[in-house]
């Protein structure tokens, strides 16, 4: 099995174990830490097992290959498509444009990094997510207006996540200049960058693939909430 074929089991039970908390057969990151979850083997047991993880009402987003026939008692609030994108070997296209400030994000710009993308809706990303990995800014007259970061990291893998930009500020290539930066960063670990983005966001797809990552594999994001 690839290594990103389960990469939120992965996640947690290899580079980010100190973020969540696992059991023989399922696992989650702490809820301030990220909303995602995973199943070692998708099984009754393995549900059975996720469940006695959540507090009552606690939801959690698995990436699955398919929507789930779930055992009770878990609803089922949301599931839709996850397009899986890596990058390649090739680098990315170099520009001539200027390149921005970029700026390392901290603890105490949580707030700012939490409004901008709860009005921007990125992904999941909750007061603890910047811990998962580093997350960068660009700023102007310091107002936060674009930001990017590494979410799920495993043993030779980093993920590109929680690309955004403020409205007011769309047109700039600060997406991509992030982007850029983060591939570079990764890469020069010897890790491969990886992304996920919903297939319908074309715009997003068209960009990443602009810039060297392709589509491996189509999967479901379910979210579940414990009964």
């Amino acid at each position: 099995m690839h290594p990103l074929d389960n990469v939120i089991w992965k996640a947690l039970t290899t580079s980010q174990a100190h973020l969540g908390t696992t059991n023989h057969s399922a696992g989650k990151f702490f809820s301030k830490v990220s909303v995602l979850g995973a199943l070692a083997e998708p099984s009754v047991e393995a549900y059975e097992s996720l469940f006695t993880l959540l507090r009552p009402y606690e939801r959690v987003g698995l990436f699955l290959n398919e929507t789930p026939q779930l055992p009770p008692p878990w609803d089922l609030v949301s599931s839709g498509p996850l397009l899986q994108m890596v990058h390649e070997d090739a680098p990315s296209p170099e520009t001539r444009e200027q390149r921005p400030v970029f700026l390392r994000l901290e603890e105490a710009d949580v707030p700012e990094m939490l409004a901008l993308t709860q009005l921007t809706k990125p992904g999941p990303f909750g007061r603890r997510t910047h811990e998962m990995g580093e997350y960068w800014s660009i700023r102007q007259n310091g107002d936060l207006v674009a930001m990017a970061g590494e979410r799920l990291r495993l043993p030779g893998y980093t993920e590109v996540s929680a690309v955004c930009t403020h409205p007011d500020h769309l047109g700039h290539g600060y997406a991509t200049a992030l982007i850029r930066m983060l591939i570079q960063r990764i890469r020069n670990r010897g890790e491969q960058p990886f992304l996920h983005v919903r297939p319908e966001n074309t715009g997003a797809v068209d960009l990443y693939e602009h810039l060297d990552f392709h589509k491996r594999v189509l999967m479901q994001y379910v979210i579940l909430e414990r009964k």
